[in-house]
């Protein structure tokens, strides 16, 4: 069974993630939509940001096009459409916009490379795929924005593929270190089912700080989290046993919080992607007692790894992908670039 066969088998919208730029994340989507190719199968695709052009237009690197089958069902802004050299043939005007014009939903009738791109807000975007599946999309692949960490969120899609690579660092054990503290981050516990958890869903719907002390509720008037560090030292007292953050976790809201009530409370974010703290630092502070689960974590289908950066210097094959391998246990891990 291929990959995309697996993929398949088991989701109907993957995310294709990139840790960095040039980490091989338009090289994954490639060769999964070859693969649909050869197997018939009629594909969805979208991205949140813009994909297939032949430049990177921040970096100015040159960058893999994007080449559709016909049939396939694809998202492309109105000021993209005359860009592509496939034949599309527009199935609806969708109420979504972008910076490049509202979103059409086409139907790629002859075969070529198009320019894609979708709407960045993650609730218009599943609503899309959904749209997608109803005109005969069988798998949705959502080419992620890099430095939209949004896009992993268990909202958006049912999995997620990490692409990752030598890009990240000269030092192959650095690059296996980072690409590892993400996988742990989308994989932290998610708060089990029953009468707390349910508390937490019902007060998390009012987007404040949230502490829960027994059977007492209290919330937090800060409208955000970002400078809440000394105000919930305060706030914890004894008994104080957890905490909801509706917004981002930062190395500065935990340094402001008494070593002796970070061990006493758990925290809980919606999902893992919340978390703005560096793989060294959350190793120190897991280390001092931080505890954090989440409402809904990510799935993980599978890792893509790139042995090549654009800088010109590269690892060995197999031994980033040994490496990898080693460190992530049963996440599938593949090479973009020997296996592709």
């Amino acid at each position: 069974m291929g990959f995309l066969s697996r993929l398949s088998s088991e989701y109907k919208r993957i995310s294709i993630v990139g840790m960095a730029k040039n980490a091989g994340k338009t090289t994954t989507l490639n060769h999964l939509i070859e693969e649909a190719m050869d197997e018939g199968m009629v594909l969805g695709i979208t991205s949140t940001g813009r994909d297939g052009e032949n430049t990177d237009l921040v970096t100015g690197t040159e960058k893999p096009k994007v080449y559709l089958d016909s049939g396939t069902i694809v998202s492309v802004p109105v000021q993209l459409y005359d860009l592509s050299d496939a034949g599309l043939e527009i199935l609806r005007m969708t109420r979504y916009s972008t910076a490049l014009g509202q979103v059409m939903l086409c139907r790629v009738v002859e075969s070529g490379y198009v320019q894609v791109a979708g709407p960045v807000n993650t609730v218009d975007h599943k609503k899309m795929c959904d749209e997608m599946i109803d005109l005969g999309a069988e798998l949705i692949l959502i080419d992620g924005a890099v430095d939209r960490k949004s896009i992993a969120g268990p909202g958006t899609s049912d999995a997620i593929v990490l692409a990752t690579g030598a890009v990240l660092s000269r030092n192959l054990k650095k690059v296996v270190e980072e690409t590892l503290h993400i996988v742990g981050l989308y994989q932290l516990p998610r708060v089990p089912d029953g009468s707390l958890r349910k508390r937490i869903e019902a007060g998390a719907v009012k987007e404040k700080i949230m502490l829960i002390k027994g059977e007492e509720t209290r919330m937090l008037e800060l409208k955000t989290s970002l400078t809440a560090g000394k105000f919930l030292d305060e706030s914890i007292d004894e008994g104080t046993g957890w905490v909801y953050l509706p917004g981002a976790m930062t190395q500065g809201v935990i340094d402001d919080i008494h070593p002796a009530k970070l061990k006493q409370i758990s925290f809980v974010l919606k999902d893992p992607t919340k978390i703005f703290i560096g793989a060294t630092s959350w190793q120190q502070l897991r280390k001092r007692g931080l505890k954090v689960f989440v409402l809904e974590n990510i799935k993980i289908a599978a890792i893509t790894v790139n042995p090549y950066a654009p800088s010109g210097y590269s690892f060995e094959h197999k031994d980033l992908l040994t490496a990898m391998q080693k460190a992530v246990g049963n996440i599938p891990v593949i090479d973009v670039k020997s296996v592709f």
